[in-house]
């Protein structure tokens, strides 16, 4: 995407493990802890999977690898084949096998090789280390056994000679090859989602400037510029309509599908569609500062973050390495001192057997791929998770704590009534408190102003301009002090209101508004009663928190009888009212103490310390970038709805990170004993290392395969 390419061409590319994202480096390379090759940590537009090296090196290796081991197993087999049992001489047949699978073993297998070394020089053992161990020793065996057979005792015969491996040497490193193909390639698709995204912006803006309009390319585009936006195409960057009207398709970032009709004033998200108008914008946040930059930052980033869950397979694989090789030694010595003739033969292919078997790859990638996969879908879905803990934290949330403005409602109140008590009359008292209010950036005050202005009244200079932030403000507007907000900042301000507009003010608090008492003079001059209309999707919304078992409180800092008709209209559980910014961190303390999860969902400077202080913070993205660097999940498009995805996103992913722990860890319980040759005694069966490397390759697949399944969800 061009916007990650403004910030990328000063700096080199970087290279992260998807298991151990701690680990950084400029190039290609091989995780210096697991083994695991690394990825890119961003994408530039239009990088598919073949711009991976590592998938093209390990593809090479692979063909090459079967090209030459086919021979192999077909020469080992053959006695085995009615009439070519004495195809060719038994001598030609194991120098053709050496030669053959000599280079598999060390060209086309020679990074497993590099990993295994690496291991043990830093005493961080993988699965690496497993496969250098069983196919070197496999090889290596062998090849003494063909060279200097006389150096082997009776107990490795079998009918005189000295058996040899090369085949299951071959076999094992270009079946391992394969899972590594597979894994490359469906790791790839796990950042689908992520570079869907970065392909989403044009490569290039259309400027406008004195001298007519010129193409340039996306990353010469400057805040500031006026950009024409035609019929069909993209959005350049974030910014402001100045001329023309059109429609957009909002759905990359919103999900919606309805496009949203867009006139001069409104703002324009780069990466969105335009429909069948022309309009020309000026350019705002562009770059690393765009909207959709900051999403795919913020995708990537949680992507590669580590989930809680994910320590129980970090404690397995810390002693699960030195336990395979322990049981491997131990087989070893089993099959050599009570297993049948060839002892020494068997041993060593038993016990190269559980070290391939063993390989801890599935349990490794079992928690990243399916956290990598989540992010992505709930990105998609415009549900942004800042870290897998916040994804795995979702899905236990009991309680969720709502703002109401902005949050359950519009956020963009209107002035319904102005009541004005005698001698002022309504024009007076709106001048007023549209004046005061005007130095406010409260939305109860903007509506307020757009009333006054609405109905042509002008408003006048203010002085002395105060706020108590959840109590009202106060000024001098021509020379006369003018105090508007709750009747108990009124008190403190010398300003008792009568009876009469306490009754008013009930009537309309109970219809569900908000009501502000106006001073003047220090006496009661009259009240404004102010309407946020509930969101549309605010019931549909709840009604599906309601069906996933959570439990909704709503904690405003509105009086009571507003927020019991706004709580009563919505079939909440729970309200909270006259709460200033400050006790919303007390109200979500107390029910954490409780023993509860708390989620809280807000969208305003106010709410960032709540948001912060909440288990899980979720910022409605029509807030502020305050709010949104306090939360741990973000909703682009601001739907309560979207919290029920987070939510169903959350558990799908758990769920199927456990389907992959769960699969990794009974493969390697029931495949150790199995490779070690625990049903030999019972039913004369022992498992080929060739099986155990097509049984090792393919559990890495099947757990990335499974967390793919996620991409598919409905939320």
């Amino acid at each position: 995407m061009a916007l990650e390419r403004n910030s990328a061409r000063a700096a080199k590319k970087a290279y992260t493990c998807p298991m151990h994202p701690q680990i950084e480096q400029d190039q290609p390379g091989a995780c210096p802890i697991c083994g695991m090759s690394l990825e890119p940590k961003t994408f530039a537009a239009g990088a598919g999977e073949e711009a991976n090296p590592e998938l093209r090196d390990m593809t090479r290796r692979f063909w090459v690898g079967a090209a030459l081991t086919l021979p192999v197993l077909l020469l080992a087999m053959a006695h085995l084949a009615p009439g070519l049992a004495h195809a060719g001489e038994a001598p030609l047949r194991r120098w053709a096998q050496f030669l053959l699978s000599t280079p598999v073993v060390w060209w086309a297998g020679w990074p497993f090789f590099v990993r295994g070394a690496r291991s043990f020089r830093t005493a961080r053992w993988n699965m690496f280390t497993l496969i250098a161990l069983g196919v070197g020793s496999a090889w290596t065996y062998s090849t003494v056994a063909f060279f200097l057979p006389g150096v082997f005792p009776e107990t490795a015969r079998s009918h005189g000679a000295v058996e040899v491996y090369f085949e299951a040497a071959a076999v094992i490193v270009v079946l391992v090859l394969l899972g590594q193909v597979l894994e490359l390639r469906a790791r790839a698709r796990t950042s689908s989602a992520l570079r869907a995204l970065l392909d989403l912006a044009p490569a290039t803006a259309i400027r406008v400037t004195g001298r007519g309009e010129a193409e340039v390319p996306l990353a010469e585009v400057e805040p500031g510029d006026r950009l024409r936006v035609r019929p069909g195409g993209k959005v350049p960057v974030d910014g402001v309509v100045e001329e023309g009207s059109s429609s957009v398709d909002e759905s990359m970032i919103t999900g919606e599908s309805l496009p949203v009709e867009k006139n001069a004033g409104d703002p324009v998200t780069g990466g969105t569609i335009n429909a069948a108008g022309s309009f020309v914008m000026r350019a705002g946040k562009v770059g690393a500062d765009s909207l959709l930059s900051r999403i795919v930052r913020m995708v990537a980033d949680a992507q590669r973050s580590r989930a809680p869950v994910q320590g129980v397979a970090d404690r397995v694989a810390g002693f699960f390495v030195p336990a395979v090789a322990a049981v491997a030694a131990a087989a070893f010595l089993a099959w050599y001192f009570f297993g049948p003739e060839p002892r020494l033969a068997h041993a060593i292919v038993n016990a190269v057997a559980v070290l391939i078997i063993a390989c801890p790859c599935a349990l490794g990638l079992a928690t990243p791929m399916s956290i990598m996969v989540g992010v992505g879908r709930g990105a998609q879905a415009g549900v942004l998770v800042k870290d897998a803990e916040a994804l795995e934290s979702l899905g236990k949330v009991e309680w969720l704590v709502l703002d109401k403005t902005g949050t359950l409602t519009e956020g963009k109140p209107r002035l319904m009534e102005a009541w004005a008590a005698p001698p002022l009359g309504e024009t007076a008292l709106l001048q007023f408190a549209a004046s005061l209010e005007r130095a406010s950036e409260h939305p109860l005050a903007t509506a307020v102003v757009r009333g006054a202005e609405g109905r042509g009244i002008a408003l006048r200079p203010v002085a002395g301009f105060r706020s108590v932030s959840g109590s009202g403000i106060a000024g001098v507007v021509d020379g006369r002090p003018v105090v508007v907000g709750k009747p108990k900042f009124l008190n403190e301000e010398g300003v008792s209101p009568d009876v009469a507009l306490e009754e008013r003010a009930a009537s309309l608090e109970a219809d569900g508004m908000t009501v502000l008492f106006v001073g003047v003079d220090r006496r009661p001059a009259g009240l404004l009663a102010v309407a946020d209309p509930v969101k549309e999707s605010s019931r549909e919304a709840i009604a599906l928190l309601h069906q996933l078992g959570v439990k909704l409180v709503m904690v405003t800092g509105d009086n009571r009888r507003t927020a019991e008709a706004v709580s009563r209209q919505l079939g909440l559980d729970r309200f909270e009212a006259e709460v200033e910014p400050a006790g919303k961190i007390d109200r979500i303390n107390a029910l954490r103490r409780g023993g509860a999860s708390v989620a809280m969902a807000g969208d305003g400077v106010n709410d960032a310390p709540a948001l912060a202080a909440a288990d899980v913070g979720i910022a409605m993205g029509a807030g502020t970038d305050v709010a949104m660097e306090s939360a741990s999940v973000t909703l682009v498009n601001g739907d309560l709805r979207g919290i029920a995805k987070a939510i169903r996103l959350s558990r799908a992913t758990m769920a199927n990170i456990r389907q992959n722990l769960f699969f990794a860890f009974v493969y390697n319980l029931l495949g150790v004993p199995v490779a070690a040759g625990a049903l030999y005694p019972f039913f004369g069966l022992a498992l080929n290392p060739m099986i155990a490397g097509a049984a090792m390759s393919l559990s890495s697949v099947s757990v990335v395969s499974n967390a793919l399944r996620l991409r598919r969800i409905r939320l």
